[in-house]
């Protein structure tokens, strides 16, 4: 659906508008490039990223060679309506380097402020798998292997219920974050990624509108 016509957009004297390509799952900024109005139409056609190339001078439709296509999901203009974020899922890396992301060169962490993210949470966990640590309560779960897990599963879900049924939020939050690590733990074990659990929620959530508008057409 398109809710607002390209001529609304503000180009720069050269014709361009900056797009920030971000992973619509993992909300990792895959890299940043430029569209023209022929780019920009081309990807709002195919619904795949297609950019101006600066360097080259002619339009770029990204994965054309490589195979890495981005699927776009949504694109949102900015307050001034000079800038783009373009949401998409990723066939494959977005750095001509092979990354995922064209930014990875880490320049700054806060000594204060941590970063965090379910992401992140993942990738620590699964390395507590592939390289196990010493001492390390995950490292423990998984050399006990599924029974454990799962064992575990079971016994924090009891508690969230607990506490659940006892109205106390801040220990349900408590609760519901150990059981999340847990899942987490389990995913891992089972071979899960989060993309496969946010696929079939938003598969759930296509067949639900469909319901709502059988619904109301009925």
């Amino acid at each position: 659906m398109l809710y607002f016509d390209i001529d609304q957009l503000k180009f720069d004297e050269k014709g361009l508008i900056p797009a920030i390509v971000v992973d619509s799952v993992t909300k990792q900024v895959l890299t940043l490039a430029y569209m023209n109005r022929e780019s920009l139409n081309i990807t709002l056609e195919k619904e795949l990223t297609c950019f101006w190339s600066r360097s080259r001078q002619k339009l770029w439709l990204k994965g054309e060679t490589s195979g890495n296509y981005q699927h776009v999901v949504s694109i949102t203009a900015d307050c001034d309506k000079d800038a783009l974020v373009v949401m998409v899922e990723p066939d494959g890396p977005a750095c001509h380097l092979g990354t995922t992301s064209c930014f990875s060169n880490r320049m700054f962490d806060s000594e204060e402020r941590k970063e965090f993210s379910c992401e992140m949470l993942m990738s620590l966990i699964e390395g507590r798998k592939t390289e196990k640590k010493e001492g390390s309560y995950t490292t423990y779960l998984f050399e006990k292997g599924l029974d454990k897990i799962l064992k575990k599963v079971g016994e924090e879900s009891t508690e969230v219920i607990i506490a659940a049924k006892d109205r106390d939020k801040k220990e349900t939050v408590y609760e519901i974050a150990d059981l999340a690590y847990h899942v987490m733990v389990l995913m891992i074990e089972a071979g899960i990624s989060l993309e496969d659990i946010h696929k079939e929620l938003a598969s759930r959530h296509v067949i639900d509108r469909k319901v709502k508008q059988e619904k109301m057409t009925s």
